[in-house]
């Protein structure tokens, strides 16, 4: 089967202000990514999804763009983007742009306009009379009412984020034109593609409280394609929240000219009560993770695609969610790398998972930067809900958690920064052991591992390619195969932190990656350790 490259490729998020400081203001930029791409070209990605770099007034930490065609300037300048383009097409990886297009900043000039009565820009935006009060009672996906009120023209307009974040009207195609020519701005910058944030929220229409996967989406998308995206070999990643397998297919059948591939959150929300908020928390069941990964392997079709990720700036650091922290924290993120990086779909690396980067306790709302952690913890204090619920939330799916500065090294801010410097936000206390050059000092490490997996994917058609079956197994054993073209492999974990007996109907000619130093023969009496992981070819 023709393969397009960002379906063998691996990719790796950037989070720009915690990754790289080059000129010891505290905060990351542009100019400290571009010295740190040796780092990344050892571990061996192919694309850098880089969180927003625009400018903004950063109310929402760059999601809130005031101007598309600029750099924020404490990233750094428009050369300093050409450059880091320019380099890492030299070290072979690709720039995608994280654009983010379902609502502007209100600082952008835009609905500065639209605010002083100027009737062009004004259908830029949402607004409706308040003549029969409140339009409806639909809420912000950050807490409180989604409308703000403007009492000096008798207006609201809809924000489904924060209200320094007005959505734009996309049924206008003056608004659906300026977004190609910014698409058309950064592809002749010689960028790879993007990555859409919130995209499925494009068609909404609120006054019928239509929010995701409006009627006129699909559309709007086939617009894009037809022109901006058609004649270039780019990558387009759609954030699809509500998207199925059954769904998936509208975004990403190549024969539709849409999409490449979605991202998805139906495994993300597995330690949530079912249909409430995020805060609202339940144990892992790994039955349940079993059945949502494996439906995305097999109820969707070849032709369409997927992304595979466990962490990103938006969730908690995955060692710490679903791994062990405390007992087994190198087999735990083995296993997890290993579990995701042998599945069909194209995988994602965020900043720091390589190296068993885990979430930072906090108890102060003084500690937290995050606006949606911000308002969830006031809110709940309202309510009178108790600190240790809230705290025990915040500290389990903030979005803070994935937000601490990279762990480069022992020395004071870990490399991060100048040792005398003041990071952006606090680092985590554990970087004196878990860093970037102590992995890579140790042959051992968890970045060896991710390492490897990149290899492997490059290496094997199979990974890309094979038909997937999940195995009927204990509980807390997940279990699959990947076949293709003759050619077998068996991906077995014990996602426990006790022994776990298995015995599966097999013999293995060879061990591809294990977390464990063991090497894999027959397979009909197994007593797997902690966190046990391992690849082996079938005979």
């Amino acid at each position: 089967m023709a393969s397009k490259w960002w379906q063998q490729s691996v990719f790796y998020q950037i989070y720009p202000r915690s990754f790289q400081d080059s000129n010891n203001d505290g905060i990351g930029d542009i100019k400290g990514i571009t010295a740190r791409l040796s780092y990344l070209e050892k571990l061996g990605i192919d694309a850098i999804w880089l969180s927003p770099v625009f400018a903004s007034p950063n109310v929402d930490n760059g999601y809130d763009v005031s101007d598309y065609c600029a750099i924020m300037p404490e990233f750094g300048t428009m050369a300093d983007m050409e450059e880091l383009i320019a380099a890492a097409k030299k070290a072979g990886i690709k720039i995608i742009m994280d654009l983010v297009v379902n609502h502007t900043s209100s600082e952008h000039p835009w609905f500065k306009k639209a605010l002083a009565g100027d009737p062009h820009y004004k259908d830029y935006y949402i607004f409706r009379s308040d003549k029969n009060g409140l339009p409806n009672d639909l809420n912000s996906f950050f807490g409180g009412c989604a409308w703000e009120h403007l009492p000096a023209t008798n207006e609201y307009y809809f924000h489904l984020f924060a209200k320094e974040q007005p959505d734009l009207n996309w049924e206008n195609p003056a608004v659906r034109k300026e977004v190609w020519k910014i698409m058309n701005f950064w592809l002749q910058k010689g960028v790879g593609g993007f990555r859409l944030d919130v995209i499925e929220l494009i068609g909404k229409i609120p006054d019928q409280k239509i929010i995701g996967d409006g009627p006129a989406l699909h559309p709007y998308l086939q617009e894009m394609y037809r022109e901006v995206l058609a004649g270039h070999d780019v990558v387009t990643i759609g954030e699809t929240g509500s998207v199925t397998p059954l769904t998936a297919p509208l975004y990403t059948d190549p024969k539709r000219k849409e999409l490449s591939m979605v991202f998805q959150f139906q495994h993300m929300a597995l330690d949530e009560v079912a249909k409430t908020s995020k805060w609202n928390l339940k144990s892992l069941n790994v039955s349940e993770l079993k059945t949502v990964l494996s439906r995305w392997q097999t109820d969707l079709p070849k032709e369409a695609w997927n992304s595979l990720f466990w962490s990103n700036h938006d969730q908690p650091r995955i060692l710490s969610r679903w791994g062990n922290v405390a007992d087994y924290p190198t087999k735990s993120s083995k296993m997890l790398a290993i579990l995701l990086h042998l599945m069909r779909g194209t995988p994602f690396i965020y900043q720091g998972e390589e190296l068993g980067m885990t979430n930072q306790y906090v108890d102060k709302i003084s500690q937290l930067d995050d606006i949606e952690s911000i308002h969830y913890y006031e809110e709940e204090k309202a309510k009178g809900s108790s600190e240790a619920t809230i705290w025990q939330a915040i500290n389990t799916k903030g979005r803070d958690n994935a937000r601490t500065p990279m762990q480069w090294s022992n020395v004071p801010n870990a490399g991060f920064t100048g040792e005398n410097v003041t990071p952006w936000y606090n680092l985590n206390p554990n970087y004196t052991t878990i860093n970037a050059q102590t992995r890579l000092d140790d042959p051992e490490s968890i970045f060896y591992t991710y390492q490897k997996l990149i290899q492997l994917r490059k290496k094997y058609p199979l990974i890309v390619w094979g038909d997937y079956d999940l195995l009927d197994t204990a509980e807390n054993i997940f279990a699959y195969t990947r076949s293709y073209e003759g050619e077998t492999w068996l991906i077995c974990a014990n996602f426990s932190d006790s022994k776990q007996a298995v015995s599966l109907p097999y013999a293995a000619t060879e061990t591809i990656i294990t977390n464990y130093p063991h090497t894999y023969h027959h397979l009909n009496q197994l007593n797997l350790l902690p966190y046990e992981t391992f690849v082996v070819k079938l005979a």
